[in-house]
């Protein structure tokens, strides 16, 4: 039987020395694949390398190059430390801080702990100050710049270089007992929670209101971390104690209560808080997602619960940043350098604010590591930045965080609510209030599941040779397609040299497309998991009040975009289940 390992894939892994300090559960994997003779999955893990995403290296955990495991990490970790030492010559005075996530150990072997304690040894052995403590991470390697975003180009790519260049582990990188033993580390979190605290006071402006509220709230944590965190952003506020829903206060990293750890999937997973809420007698709900950085809201209305969709939250944020701005800068008459963001495929909702109101709006790429970097620019310029926001229930009320905060903006909404109370108004009267004056933005935002990349590739290739080579179809069904933007070649139809103003994204696909009606349309590729999301929404102007129609011709304008474009059924597709 050793015919099989004729193959170069196989041989190689045949003449790899097991090293003192392997991982015997990831070498486990790669000799039960060799046994196996599973060439195709040995080439998938061993083949290629991790690529900065939306959110950093993502992977799952495991053996191989392509996943996360204790090699991987050092070797990420050793290019991380070559890019910074040059580009901070005193990296030992500033240090890095490091957090991982509480979740229990993997199949694999790797914990979040581990690895992060590695990351940790690695600076360490190289004198570099860490500031290691746990939290919620559930991506593996993110990396922070100094201004407290994400990394965006080129940094990525140069930090992609580098650890091509420093693939060889060092000796004192596989030390994690310097976390314990090295004086230049620390744990930062209570410190930091500290300040936290204190600079949220700069985004509420009614403590005294907020003391009196009648109303009740319910806080899920969705078995993450946001618990203690929500608890005190109220303290911070004045506002009563959220009810948490018991089951899910803490981490569990099971999440044995939710079949989606994800309320931005809506009733069917807040089913316990809305339970609890009626128990209670509480009529708005609050859910932070497990790393407390995603929000979802419902508000008992009429004896039924609406929940809101990113979106409709975002109306109403902006609306009530903008509100006590103004309210607190009575004088200001330019409204020119106050600024509100959103990412491309989320509601144009902002954009009408600033159309009418003056202030200045800007749309990114998706991803709040675009949003954060492009907040560190406008501050630059001497703008201020009161919100920023991304479809997917990411908010940022005011930018004490360069990233979306579930947990600010749980206190936030929260205000808000109490704030409204006063004034005989529930959430979803006060945003029929803003389509009103603003127009109605209407919005659909779904995906479907694809775990095969050939047939996205093909699916976005159909879309870019419709009717011959590097043509794009002029309409969908029966409605015309009038501008086509493609940001993964850099095409845009409604510009007049038929280039993209928004950065390229050739490593993902993102296809827009606007309708005659005036209906905009999003198709991309997730970052972070196999689908493929549509977005959808008809933006009328202000004074429109047939709402209906308005939502009747969006659903038939959406589905004739999935069935069209995407071709679910022939695709072998996974529509997302109501």
């Amino acid at each position: 039987h050793m015919c099989r390992y004729h193959h170069p894939i196989m041989e190689y892994v045949c003449h790899t020395p097991v090293e003192p300090w392997s991982n015997h559960r990831t070498r486990a994997q790669i000799e039960s694949l060799l046994h196996d003779g599973n060439v195709i999955e040995l080439q998938r893990r061993l083949c290629s390398r991790m690529s900065f995403g939306t959110a950093g290296l993502r992977a799952a955990m495991g053996a191989g190059f392509a996943l996360i495991n204790d090699l991987t990490i050092i070797q990420s970790t050793q290019g991380l430390y070559k890019y910074l030492s040059i580009y901070f010559p005193d990296l030992g005075k500033r240090g890095i801080v490091v957090g991982y996530d509480t979740r229990g150990q993997e199949a694999s072997g790797c914990t979040s702990e581990r690895l992060a304690k590695l990351t940790a040894a690695v600076m360490l052995s190289k004198d570099i100050p860490v500031y290691l403590f746990s939290t919620y991470v559930p991506t593996p390697f993110v990396v922070y710049w100094v201004n407290g975003a994400q990394i965006s180009a080129p940094h990525d790519k140069e930090i992609l270089k580098c650890i091509e260049e420093s693939l060889e582990p060092w000796p004192e990188s596989w030390n994690e007992n310097l976390c314990s033993s090295s004086p230049l580390r620390s744990d930062p979190l209570v410190c930091i929670s500290k300040c936290y605290m204190e600079e949220l006071t700069s985004v509420c402006f009614h403590r005294e209101l907020n003391a009196k509220t009648p109303l009740k709230f319910v806080h899920s944590a969705f078995h993450g971390v946001g618990h203690n965190y929500v608890q005190q952003a109220f303290a911070v506020f004045n506002l009563p104690p959220p009810i948490p829903v018991p089951e899910q206060k803490d981490p569990d990293s099971e999440f044995s209560t939710v079949s989606c750890p994800n309320p931005e999937e809506g009733e069917s997973v807040l089913e316990l808080s809305l339970r609890l809420a009626g128990k209670e007698g509480a009529t708005i709900v609050l859910a932070t997602d497990p790393d407390a950085d995603r929000l979802a809201v419902a508000e008992k209305c009429d004896n039924r619960w609406k929940v809101f969709t990113g979106n409709e939250m975002a109306a109403l944020l902006g609306w009530w940043m903008l509100l006590n701005w103004k309210d607190r800068h009575p004088e200001m008459v330019d409204m020119e350098s106050v600024c509100m963001l959103a990412t491309t495929v989320s509601s144009k909702i902002l954009k009408a604010f600033a159309q009418i109101e003056g202030f200045h709006f800007e749309e990114t790429l998706p991803g709040f590591k675009w949003i954060g970097n492009k907040i560190h620019e406008l501050e630059k310029k001497g703008k201020v930045v009161l919100f920023a926001f991304e479809e997917s229930i990411g908010f940022m009320c005011g930018s004490m965080v360069p990233d979306k905060d579930g947990v600010s903006a749980a206190a936030v909404v929260a205000e808000m609510a109490a704030y409204l109370n006063t004034k005989n108004l529930t959430l979803n009267r006060q945003l029929e209030n803003i389509y009103e004056i603003y127009g109605p933005h209407i919005s659909r935002t779904s995906y479907v599941i694809c775990h095969d990349p050939p047939t996205i590739k093909r699916i976005f290739s159909r879309l870019r040779n419709w009717n011959g080579k590097d043509e794009y179809p002029d309409s969908c069904g029966v409605y015309r397609i009038t501008h086509i933007r493609d940001v993964t070649t850099g095409y845009d139809s409604s510009q007049p040299d038929h280039k993209c103003v928004l950065p390229l994204t050739k490593n993902s696909q993102m296809v827009t497309f606007t309708f005659h009606s005036g209906i905009v349309a999003t198709l991309r590729t997730s970052g972070t998991e196999p689908k493929i999301k549509y977005y959808t929404e008809f933006c009328a102007l202000p004074g429109k009040r047939d709402v209906s129609s308005l939502e009747e011709e969006l659903q038939k304008v959406t589905t004739a975009l999935v069935e069209e474009f995407l071709e679910p059924d022939k695709n072998n597709l996974i529509r997302r289940s109501v």
